[in-house]
Order: C-alpha cells, then sequence, then structure tokens
C-alpha cells in the first residue's frame, strides 16, 4: 500500500483486511523520517521519536485480530507538538534546551484520549521554542533544542509558527496526522503555510491539562492532517470533558458526540461567508489574491452566498495587548511547579538563568520576551494594562468585532486569506479551520480560513469539507529539490 497521502479510512481498510499491519506502517514512517527528515533535505521537522512505538503498534494490532478495532485512530501514527506532556520515555521541551532533559511525569489530558483511541504515539515534533514566545525576531519553526524546521516546498519560505512541526511532518508524510497548539495563529499559520488542515477549536472544547502554557485565555490544542475527515478523526478523539479545565465547564452544552457526521459535501449550499476586505487584504500579493479569488469561485459555484465585502468595523482599533505577555509568567510558573521532584527548572526565572549560563546554545536569537516577561509582569494578573487589555480584546475582536459582523450580515462564516484573522479569532476564543487553497508561483502554500462564533464549529467542518471536496487543490511537496 501507498502510504504517501494516504488517508486514516483509507490505511484502516488495508489495516481490517490485512494488507498492512500497524507495525509496518510505523516502520514506513521511521524510513521516510530517515530518508527526507534527518537526511535527503533534512528537514528537521521530528524532535524525538517513541522508542515505544513499535511496542505500541504492535500490541495493537493483536487487539485487532483479537478483538477488532476501536475505531477510525486503531493503529494510526499521530505526531505531537513537543508543549504536550506524554508519562512515557519521551521529553517535553518546547523546543527548549533548558527543558531538553524534562519528562513530564504523565499524560496530558488529550494524550489519554488518543492512546484510548488507540493512536500510536509516533514521537515529538519541533517547533518555534516556547511557542514563540522566547524573543523577538526568532524564525518561525526555530528552537534551541531541535534547530530550524524546514519548508518541504520551498526553502526559501517560512514554515509559519509555532506548530511548524506538526504542519510539516503532517505534509511531508512523515504521519498520519498531528496535534498542534495555537495562542494566536500558531495552527493556522504552519497549516496555511505547509498546504495541511488545521483545526483551531474554541477555548474550551479541548483539555488544556498537562500542556506547556503561553496564555491562560487563548490556548488550545487542535488536530492538524492532510484532508478534513483526518482532522475531524483525530478531533473526536481529543474531544472529551476534563474536570480539572475550568475553561471546559462552558463547552458542555455545546460538545458533539461525532463531528463527523457533519462532513457533508453540499455544505456550501445556501451558506452565508462574509469576507471581511479591510485590513485583512493588504498584504497580499497578486498571486496569493488570484488564488483567494479561485476559492471564492468555488465557493459560488457550490451555492454559497459571498457577502463582500463584510468588514468588521473594530479591525483597525485592535492594537498590541498584553494579554499573552502577563499570562505567561503566571502559566509557566504554574507547569513547571508541578514537574516531576529532580526537575532543576521550576521557574520562568530559571529558565532565563540556564539560557544565560549557556549563550551559545540556547541565545542565537537572544531571549527578551521571557525577559519581558519575567521583569515587566507580575504574574498575578492585576496590572492596570492586563486588565484594560483583557477587556478592550474581547470587546473589540468578540463582542463589536466577530459577533457584530456576523449579525450584521446574517452570516454564517467569514473568510480570511491565508490566517490573516487568527489575532482577531484568537483573542475572541473563536474557532476556525484552515484549509489548502492552492500554491503561488514559487510553489509555496496559500490556504483560506473559515471562522466562526464559540462552538460552530459544526458549522466550520460543513464548508471547510464542502470546499475541500470542490477543489481538492492539496498536492504533497516532491522532496526532492527545493525551488
Amino acid at each position: 500500500m501507498e502510504i504517501v497521502e494516504a488517508t486514516i479510512s483509507s490505511v484502516q481498510s488495508a489495516l481490517q483486511s490485512g494488507e498492512l499491519t500497524s507495525r509496518e506502517l510505523v516502520l514506513r514512517y521511521f524510513d521516510r523520517i530517515a530518508s527526507h527528515d534527518k537526511d535527503g533535505l533534512t528537514i528537521n521537522s521530528v524532535l524525538e521519536l517513541n522508542p515505544d512505538a513499535l511496542f505500541i503498534a504492535t500490541a495493537l494490532d493483536s487487539e485487532r485480530a483479537a478483538k477488532g478495532p476501536r475505531g477510525p485512530l486503531h493503529g494510526i501514527p499521530i505526531m505531537l507538538k513537543d508543549n504536550i506532556n506524554t508519562g512515557d520515555h519521551m521529553h517535553t521541551s518546547a523546543g527548549s534546551l533548558a527543558l531538553a532533559g524534562s519528562y513530564a511525569g504523565e499524560d496530558a489530558f488529550i494524550v489519554r484520549k488518543l492512546r484510548e483511541a488507540g493512536a500510536v504515539l509516533l514521537g515529538k515534533v519541533n517547533m518555534t521554542e516556547f511557542a514563540n514566545f522566547m524573543t523577538d525576531g526568532m524564525p518561525s519553526g526555530y528552537s534551541s533544542r531541535g534547530g530550524q524546521v524546514l519548508n518541504p516546498y520551498n526553502i526559501s519560505a517560512p514554515t509559519g509558527g509555532s506548530s511548524a512541526g506538526s504542519g510539516v511532518a503532517v505534509a511531508c508524510n512523515f504521519c498520519m496526522a498531528s496535534i498542534g497548539t495555537e495562542t494566536s495563529g500558531s495552527i493556522l499559520n504552519p497549516g496555511n503555510l505547509s498546504s495541511t488542515v488545521g483545526i483551531k477549536p474554541t477555548v474550551g472544547l479541548i483539555s488544556r491539562s498537562g500542556i506547556l502554557p503561553l496564555s491562560n485565555s487563548q490556548d488550545t490544542a487542535g488536530p492538524m492532517a492532510r484532508t478534513v475527515t483526518d482532522a475531524v478523526h483525530v478531533l473526536n478523539a481529543i474531544t472529551a470533558y476534563d474536570e480539572s479545565d475550568a475553561a471546559m465547564g462552558t463547552s458542555i452544552w455545546h460538545k458533539q458526540a461525532d463531528y463527523s457526521q457533519f462532513l457533508d459535501s453540499e455544505g456550501l449550499a445556501g451558506a452565508r461567508i462574509g469576507i471581511p476586505r479591510d485590513y485583512f487584504f493588504e498584504e497580499l500579493t497578486e498571486d496569493q489574491l488570484t488564488i483567494f479569488q479561485d476559492a471564492v469561485d468555488v465557493m459560488r459555484k457550490q451555492g454559497a452566498i459571498i457577502v463582500d465585502p463584510a468588514d468588521i468595523r473594530t479591525a483597525r482599533e485592535i492594537k498590541y495587548s498584553s494579554v499573552v505577555l502577563n499570562e505567561f509568567k503566571s502559566s509557566i510558573n504554574a507547569y513547571l511547579s508541578n514537574l516531576p521532584p529532580g526537575s532543576k527548572i521550576r521557574t520562568l526565572k530559571d529558565i532565563i538563568a540556564f539560557n544565560n549560563e549557556h549563550p551559545v546554545e540556547t541565545l542565537k536569537y537572544g531571549q527578551s520576551t521571557l525577559l519581558s516577561a519575567e521583569t515587566t509582569t507580575s504574574g498575578t494578573q492585576t496590572e492596570t494594562a492586563y486588565l484594560r487589555d483583557r477587556a478592550a480584546d474581547l470587546r473589540l475582536c468578540k463582542d463589536e468585532g466577530l459577533d457584530a459582523t456576523m449579525k450584521e450580515y446574517e452570516l454564517d462564516a467569514l473568510l480570511f486569506p491565508a490566517d490573516f484573522g487568527a489575532r482577531i479569532t484568537s483573542r475572541a476564543g473563536y474557532p476556525s479551520i484552515v484549509v489548502p487553497a492552492g500554491y503561488t508561483a514559487k510553489g509555496v502554500p496559500f490556504g483560506v480560513t473559515f471562522a466562526a462564533r464559540a462552538y460552530e464549529e459544526p458549522k466550520l467542518i460543513k464548508l471547510a469539507y464542502s470546499y475541500e471536496q470542490a477543489s481538492l487543490v492539496r498536492r504533497p511537496p516532491s522532496l526532492k529539490s527545493f525551488i
């Protein structure tokens, strides 16, 4: 069976028929990683492989033979971003050399759900260090522990961050799917630049327990895959109530038992989709504008009602916010304090000190953001600027922004080029899905992002799947030569 661009459904069919085993599948991914990630083009997306992966796969093969599959993810190799805890032989470091020897001690909640679903945790992928909260000017996809992830479509293009490895590993067919995390574009941005599907859920739909944090009010994990269907299979597996995460109380009456019921190829028919032209289109090239317009034309042909423009009146009022900076210190200190006994890194101050002691290895781009979080914030969220910025973010992005725009134009969703709407949707805590839309003349991927209000993932899945099935533009990188 050809595993390049294989889907979870096609692999499950091969596993059921005996054409393939999970153990064989893991070995095939090992071979691709060896040939292209660590040799050949040296993509450098995979940070660490699970030493137990073959044992897990073999056990799941035996279970399949004895009892049948648990579900769609039984025996399916999944990669995890390096800020997601695993209670096994893999490290959790957020790409930092300061945490290179750190073992979490127990699984994150979503990791437990993946294991219960029968997924094979293949390994950890590289990421922009500390979710791009290390310093100003650090390239996306770079970490002191893992080095630089390359864009397999064009070496001169960025990978997007901070879930760079999550997107690139999937794009290169080094795994079936992956988990990324987002605070402000960290799933949508690399999804756009790796020609993959990324689902950034509503904050509160997916547990954040056991994930190295950045912002308590904006963080969420989400799936990345080559197709909307595969992303939804992963979303189903990790969507469960976690009483230890306070944000999940908001999802109790909104969570769906099975999101695959919304995979509707006719989902665009009659849907009202608004395009916020003002502000969000200013940096697009002619190539990108053409790709976006082609995508809109496809949607129209599928029966969508395009409202263009449907401008967000507050878009230009949204400025720098101190929210993430102020939340990082308390969030990271709480996480580090719960590491198993023996960990030498217990506070943000310890990370900064470690970096200062090893400047050649850790400070290629500096640590200005870490220093700012440590020295200018209290870690108690009592600063006047923080309180005002948090309120302003909710007013401008949620109440008077997305909510008001969707109500005014009676929209089912908003459509953004690439990940350009991530700043406003992330501050509102609202869901988005990025889908491949094409490639520029230089071969760089470009996508479109559907966004809606809290817990409207069902609408977004319908729209994204319908567009994907009508366009089918995704292609894998050649892994043979760069433009």
